[in-house]
């Protein structure tokens, strides 16, 4: 059944795309005439290569999506605030809350680069050792301050470590939930109670960008905290579960005060058009986030049966990527590489942990075949 439903909504959607662009007058009528003289688009992997080092979903954009979009692009010459308007309005509509307390942006990593930004006169930014760091690495690089709290043993987020770093020095926590690279999702009514304990002291930032792709979101994610009013950011990505890494479409939810901080030191104007044409097409499609889900999830299990016949272990994932131990993380990438599957080496310090995606299912089985001879078992 999702096979099938895969197969006949994304050729519609590429139906109508090729229809989008074959009557353009720009291209006299026909989109094979540019065939000759275009260059290849550089977009997604090379033939032969199993991409599976960057925590993409292929199977994404969903057919409502790519509709929305091929009938929106010829008005790109037209600016989209409105249509922001329109996507800020729904998102705040699922959540409970009013318009001004969502902040939209290029991807969560504006977002996220703005708040670090933002709170950085406020202090340090508390963050654990492990954690995606790339947009408080930025802020760093602008006079940021980070101060990084060591995993649990279980490689886990240590939030009684983290309540117990926090001081008077310190300006924001930032939490990704589930964290990237371990995969790894918190215990939702124990992250409620540490911010529940701490934000009255300090604004926490909780980076929920594989939130959707966890067993149980309403249970894991702490948007509802923001209603109740807590001092809190959290952010979202239509990078993950909806397919949508290269359009740039993310969000923050937060108390109206702060998204007014957030926007007065976001870089873009108006969002990108086609990001925001998918994002409102495919926001309430159930029946692609279902298929996204249960793509991911059976990829994810081929994954974990080939880590375990192999005889190393992966961290307990809720995302659409496992962080495996093996005795040499850089070794392991290089010899998947040397068969076209590509992978993530160690992450500084932790070299024995290679994380590997969730891609198409036919490059997963790649890697789980080819896993037992780049570990020399």
């Amino acid at each position: 059944m999702i096979a099938e439903f895969s197969r006949r909504s994304l050729m519609r959607g590429a139906t109508i795309g090729a229809a989008a662009l074959g009557t353009s007058p720009l291209l006299g009528g026909t989109a094979s005439a540019m065939a000759d003289v275009a260059p290849p688009l550089p977009f997604g992997p090379a033939p032969g290569v199993a991409l599976l080092s960057r925590n993409e979903n292929p199977y994404g954009p969903a057919p409502s999506a790519i509709q929305a979009m091929a009938s929106t692009a010829s008005k790109g010459c037209y600016y989209s605030d409105q249509a922001g308007a329109v996507l800020t309005a729904m998102i705040a509509e699922r959540f409970g809350l009013d318009p001004d307390h969502i902040a939209l942006s290029g991807g969560s990593t504006e977002a996220l680069c703005s708040i670090a930004l933002a709170w950085t006169p406020k202090g340090a930014i508390l963050c654990p050792d492990l954690f995606w760091d790339t947009t408080a690495k930025y802020a760093e690089a602008k006079g940021a301050i980070l101060e990084r709290v060591p995993l649990g043993v279980d490689m886990a987020v240590d939030l009684d470590a983290m309540e117990a770093a926090i001081g008077p020095g310190t300006g924001l926590v930032q939490i990704c939930n589930p964290n990237n690279p371990t995969g790894m999702v918190l215990d939702g009514d124990k992250l409620r109670a540490f911010i529940r304990r701490v934000s009255p002291n300090v604004t926490v930032l909780v980076d929920e960008a594989y939130m959707e792709l966890t067993d149980n979101p309403e249970y894991s994610s702490v948007v509802d905290l923001v209603k109740e009013g807590q001092n809190l950011i959290v952010t979202r990505t239509f990078s993950k579960i909806y397919g949508m890494a290269g359009l740039r479409v993310g969000y923050a939810i937060a108390s109206p005060d702060k998204v007014a901080v957030i926007r007065n030191y976001m870089m873009g104007f108006g969002g990108n058009q086609a990001g925001l044409a998918a994002a409102i097409a495919s926001y309430n499609d159930t029946s692609f986030t279902s298929f996204s889900k249960g793509r991911i999830t059976e990829a994810r299990a081929i994954m974990l049966d080939a880590v375990k016949r192999a005889g190393v272990e992966a961290l307990p994932s809720q995302t659409n990527f496992l962080f495996v131990k093996v005795p040499d993380a850089d070794k392991v990438r290089e010899a998947m590489a040397a068969q076209n599957i590509m992978i993530r080496g160690a992450y500084g310090k932790w070299t024995q942990w290679s994380r590997v995606s969730t891609g198409r299912i036919e490059d997963v089985k790649r890697y789980a075949a080819a896993l037992p001879a780049a570990l020399g078992v």
